[in-house]
C-alpha cells in the first residue's frame, strides 16, 4: 500500500544544545539514566547531518550504550540506554510488557476543568501530515493516559501525565482531545499556544523499572526544567 508524501517539513537548521554535551543522571555496570535535552534526537536521523543525537553522545562517553526506547526530538527528560546485551534484551521486554512505569510534566494551553482524569482514544498515523497523529476509533491503537493537575497560572495548567501505552504523539494528541494542546508543539499548536513557550513543553520527569542484573524495583527522577 503506498502513501501520500509527508506534508510536515523536513527538519532543517538541525542544532542541538552542547550545554552539557551529556547530562549523567545515573551509571552503573548495566546501563545509564540521561537526561535529554529538548532539541537533541534520540537516534541518528535519516540525513547525514543529523548523526548527533543522545545515543551518539552516550557512545563516546561509555562506549557501550545502547538506545533501549526513545523520546521524540523536542521532548526533554529521562532516558534509559543499556550497556551489555542481557540488559538490553531485559529492558527491551519490560518496555514491550509496559512494566515499565512513566511520568511526564506538560504546560498546556488554558485552563483545564477539574483537577484529573484519563484519556482513552485509540490513536493511528495522520499518513497525509505524518509524523503527526489522529484519533481513529475504526483502526486506531488503543492508548491510554492519566492527567492530573499541579499547579495552574492565568494562561495555562501545569499537568503530570501517566502513559499506559507508549503510542507515538500519545501525550500531545490526548492533551489535544481534551482542548489543551501542550504549549510550543510545533506540530499541533497555534497562535498562542505556539508562540508562548520558546520549546515543546514536555518532560519525562520519572522512569521506573526492574533492574536487569539486582532483580530489583529502582526508580529515577528528572524534575522538569519549566516546572
Amino acid at each position: 500500500m503506498s502513501h501520500p508524501p509527508s506534508l510536515t517539513p523536513p527538519l532543517v537548521d538541525y542544532a542541538p544544545p552542547v550545554e552539557p554535551y551529556l547530562d549523567v543522571l545515573y551509571e552503573d555496570a548495566h546501563f545509564v539514566i540521561l537526561n535529554k535535552p529538548s532539541g537533541l534526537l534520540s537516534v541518528p536521523g535519516k540525513a547525514e547531518e543529523h548523526w548527533d543525537c543522545l545515543e551518539h553522545r552516550a557512545r563516546l562517553q561509555f562506549g557501550d550504550a545502547r538506545i533501549v526506547h526513545r523520546l521524540d526530538m523536542d521532548t526533554s527528560g529521562i532516558m534509559v540506554l543499556a550497556r551489555t546485551d542481557d540488559c538490553h534484551r531485559n529492558l527491551g521486554r519490560q518496555f514491550e510488557k509496559r512494566k515499565v512505569k512513566k511520568s511526564y510534566v506538560a504546560r498546556v494551553w488554558g485552563m483545564m476543568v477539574g483537577d484529573g482524569g484519563t484519556v482513552d482514544l485509540p490513536l493511528i498515523c495522520d499518513w497525509p501530515n505524518r509524523p503527526k497523529q489522529m484519533v481513529s476509533f475504526e483502526l486506531g491503537k488503543r492508548a491510554v493516559t492519566d492527567w492530573q493537575v499541579i499547579g495552574r497560572d492565568e494562561a495555562s495548567t501545569l499537568v503530570r501525565l501517566f502513559p499506559h501505552t507508549g503510542r507515538s504523539h500519545q501525550l500531545r494528541v490526548h492533551m489535544l482531545s481534551l482542548g489543551h494542546v501542550i504549549m510550543g508543539d510545533r506540530f499541533y499548536a497555534e497562535g498562542e499556544a505556539l508562540t508562548g513557550a520558546d520549546r515543546l513543553m514536555l518532560h519525562a520527569e520519572t522512569l521506573g523499572f526492574i533492574h536487569p542484573a539486582k532483580g530489583e524495583w529502582v526508580d529515577f527522577v528528572c524534575p522538569s526544567p519549566f516546572g
